[in-house]
C-alpha cells in the first residue's frame, strides 16, 4: 500500500482551529456551539454535530489529527491473508480494529475513534507485536469486518479450544480448594483465556445484556446473561476454565485473586466493539468456587433522557413541573431492577445547567454525568447517606440526589435539605406509591414534616417492548379479557399486539424495555390524610379518585397502545 494514503498530523491545536483548517466550519459557527456550550455544558464536538454544523466522519478526522493519529483510507489497502491473519476474527469484531500494515514486529490497526486508543495496549499484550493505531471511518472498518471477518459458528469452540490448552485442570485438582498465587496469575494472563472472555463479553453487550453471570457448579459451568430482564444461557465453556475466567475478570477489576474465601466487589472500564462500556463486578464464594456477575453499565444502550424512559405526554409535563419546584421531596419507588435510577438521571439530565449545583449520593455510583458532584457511599470508612448528607448541606447544593432512603437518620436530613430550600430526589423500595408514605412512617419520619415535605411519589416497572420487527396485532379474546379484568366496551375495535420471534430479537418477541409509572401528587387532601394517619388503602383510592393512574392502568395503555404484551403486564402489575 501507498504511504500516500496516510496523512500525518501530529498537532495539538484545538479542536475548533482543526476543523476550521479543514474548511468544515467557521468561526461563527464555532462561536455558537461555544455559547451553547457554556449555556448547556457538553463537548464541543458533539455540539457541532448536533448543531448540523460538521458531520460525523469530520469530527473524528479532526479528532483523530488533534490526538496525532494518522487517517487510512481502507478502500486503498490491499488485505491479503498474511495481513488478515495477524489479527483473528474474534478480536478484530471484540475490538472494532482491522489490520492494514504488518512491517518486521510492528502491526499497523485502524481505529474508528481515537479516543478509544486505549484498545491498542490490549491488542500489544495478545498479539505479542508492536502495535500503532491509525484512524479509519466506522462505517469502513465494520464493512471491512464483516467482508473479511465472516462470522464462524465455530469460533467459540476453537476460543475454548485454546483456553483449556492454556489452562489443564491440574490432576485431582478441587474447585473449592487452596488456590496457588502463581498458577492463578499465569492462566488470568494467558492469551487464550483473555480472548475467551472478551469474546463472551462481546456476545453479551452486543445482545444488549444487563447483567453476565459466571456460575460454577459441581457438573457444569454455566454462562448465563440478562436481556430485558429474562435470562438466557450462552454456550459453556469446561468447568475446569471457570477458576482461569474468573480470575481473569478479577485481575481487570483490580481484585484479590488469592482471596476465594470473601466477597468482593469492583469495577472494570473496557472498550468492547468500539465503544466504552464500564462493568460492575460481584464475585461470591460457593460450594463449587467464586461465582462472579457483572452488571453492565452502557451508556450507548441506555439514554439517559425523560423523553425516552416510556413517560406519556401528561406525565412528561406533570414530571417537568415536579422538576421546576424550587425545593421539596420526589421519591421514586420500586423493587431492584425496575429502573428506579435511569428515572433519576434523566430527572437530572433535564436540570442539568451551568446555573443549578447537583450534588448525588448514589451506592454505587452507576453512571459518571458531566456537570454533576457524584460522591460514592462507603459504608465500611463511615461515608454513609447520611454523612454525605450532612457535609452536602454544607456544600450549596440546589439538587440533591440520594440513592436510597434506608433509615430514619437519612430520611430526616433529607426532610432537612427539603425544609431549608433544596430540591431532593431519593429512592424507596415499595411495591406502589401510596405505601411509600407507610414506609417513611414506619422509619420514624413525623407525619407533618412528610406532608410538608414530599411532593410526589413515582413507582414504576419495567416491561418488556413487543419487536417491531416480527409484530403482530390480533383482536383480544373474552378470556384474555377475563385476565385484565376489562369488559369489551373498553376496549372497543383496538388490537392487541405480540412478537412472533425473529432474528432482531433473538426469537423471543420481545426488544427493549419501557417503564410504566405510577405518580402520587401530594394534594392538600392527600398531605391532611397523611397527618391524621390514614392507611395507605385509604390513600390510595382518595389519590385516584383524584386522578392517579396506577400500574395495572399504565400498562393496560401500553397494551392498547401495541407497545407491549399481555404477559408482560400481569407479570409486573397486580389487580387495582
Amino acid at each position: 500500500m501507498a504511504d500516500t494514503s496516510y496523512r500525518y498530523t501530529r498537532t495539538k491545536k484545538l479542536l475548533g482551529q482543526i476543523l476550521k483548517e479543514m474548511k468544515a466550519c467557521h468561526e461563527g459557527m464555532i462561536q455558537e456551539a461555544l455559547s451553547t456550550q457554556r449555556r448547556d455544558g457538553g463537548q464541543i464536538g458533539a455540539i457541532l454535530v448536533r448543531l448540523g454544523h460538521v458531520t460525523e466522519a469530520q469530527l473524528m478526522a479532526a479528532l483523530g489529527k488533534q490526538a496525532g493519529f494518522e487517517t487510512v483510507d481502507l478502500d486503498k489497502v490491499a488485505f491479503t491473508p498474511d495481513l488478515l491473519e495477524s489479527v483473528d476474527a474474534g478480536t478484530a469484531r471484540i475490538f472494532g480494529v482491522v489490520p492494514v500494515r504488518k512491517e518486521g514486529g510492528t502491526l499497523t490497526v485502524a481505529i474508528s475513534n481515537p479516543q478509544h486508543s486505549t484498545v491498542l495496549d490490549d491488542l500489544r499484550f495478545l498479539t505479542g507485536s508492536e502495535v500503532v493505531g491509525v484512524l479509519a471511518p466506522e462505517a469502513q472498518v465494520k464493512e471491512v469486518v464483516e467482508r473479511y471477518y465472516a462470522k464462524s459458528g465455530s469460533e467459540m469452540a476453537s476460543l475454548v479450544q485454546e483456553a483449556s490448552a492454556a489452562a489443564p485442570r491440574p490432576a485431582g485438582a478441587r474447585r473449592d480448594g487452596p488456590v496457588d498465587l502463581a498458577d492463578a496469575e499465569a492462566m488470568a494472563n494467558s492469551a487464550p483465556v483473555i480472548k475467551l472472555l472478551q469474546y463472551i463479553l462481546f456476545q453479551a453487550i452486543r445482545d444488549r445484556a444487563s447483567d453476565i453471570h459466571l456460575e460454577p457448579f459441581e457438573g457444569d459451568f454455566k454462562i448465563r446473561y440478562r436481556v430485558d430482564g429474562v435470562l438466557y444461557d450462552l454456550e459453556a465453556p469446561p468447568t475446569h476454565l471457570a477458576p482461569a475466567l474468573i480470575s481473569r475478570v478479577k485481575v481487570m477489576s483490580g481484585l484479590d485473586i488469592a482471596e476465594t474465601r470473601l466477597p468482593q466487589d469492583g469495577r472494570i472500564e473496557l472498550t468492547i466493539g468500539g465503544r466504552m462500556v464500564d462493568l460492575r463486578v460481584s464475585t461470591l464464594p460457593t460450594m463449587f468456587g467464586e461465582s462472579c456477575v457483572m452488571r453492565v453499565l452502557d451508556r450507548s444502550v441506555v439514554a439517559l433522557d425523560l423523553s425516552q424512559i416510556g413517560l406519556r405526554a401528561e406525565e412528561s409535563d406533570t414530571m417537568k413541573r415536579l422538576l421546576a419546584l424550587p425545593h421539596g421531596i420526589v421519591l421514586v419507588t420500586g423493587p431492584t431492577g425496575s429502573g428506579k435510577t435511569t428515572t433519576l438521571y434523566s430527572c437530572l439530565n433535564t436540570v442539568n445547567d451551568v446555573g443549578v449545583k447537583i450534588i448525588t449520593t448514589e451506592d454505587p455510583v452507576e453512571y459518571e454525568l458531566e456537570g454533576v458532584v457524584q460522591i460514592q457511599v462507603s459504608e465500611d470508612i463511615g461515608v454513609t447517606y447520611a454523612a454525605c448528607l450532612r457535609a452536602i448541606l454544607r456544600q450549596d447544593p440546589d439538587v440533591i440526589l440520594v440513592g436510597e432512603i434506608r433509615d430514619l437518620e437519612t430520611s430526616q436530613i433529607a426532610v432537612e435539605a427539603s425544609l431549608t430550600g433544596h430540591l431532593v430526589f431519593s429512592t424507596l423500595h415499595t411495591n406502589d406509591a401510596p405505601l411509600a408514605v407507610t414506609r417513611l412512617l414506619d422509619l420514624g419520619v413525623e407525619p407533618f414534616l412528610l406532608a410538608a415535605t414530599v411532593e410526589a411519589i413515582v413507582a414504576q416497572r419495567l416491561v418488556r417492548k413487543v419487536c417491531n420487527g416480527c409484530r403482530v396485532t390480533y383482536a383480544p379474546s373474552p378470556e384474555v379479557l377475563m385476565e385484565l379484568d376489562l369488559r369489551a366496551e373498553q376496549v372497543g375495535d383496538r388490537r392487541f399486539a405480540y412478537g412472533r420471534g425473529c432474528g432482531v430479537c433473538n426469537g423471543t418477541g420481545y426488544k427493549g424495555r419501557m417503564a410504566i409509572f405510577e405518580m402520587m401528587l401530594m394534594t392538600e387532601s392527600l398531605r391532611q390524610m397523611v397527618i391524621e394517619g390514614a392507611s395507605s388503602d385509604a390513600i390510595r383510592d382518595q389519590a385516584r379518585r383524584e386522578g392517579m393512574r396506577t400500574l395495572r392502568e399504565s400498562g393496560l395503555l401500553a397494551i392498547f397502545d401495541g407497545l407491549t404484551t399481555v404477559e408482560e403486564v400481569l407479570r409486573e402489575t397486580i389487580t387495582d
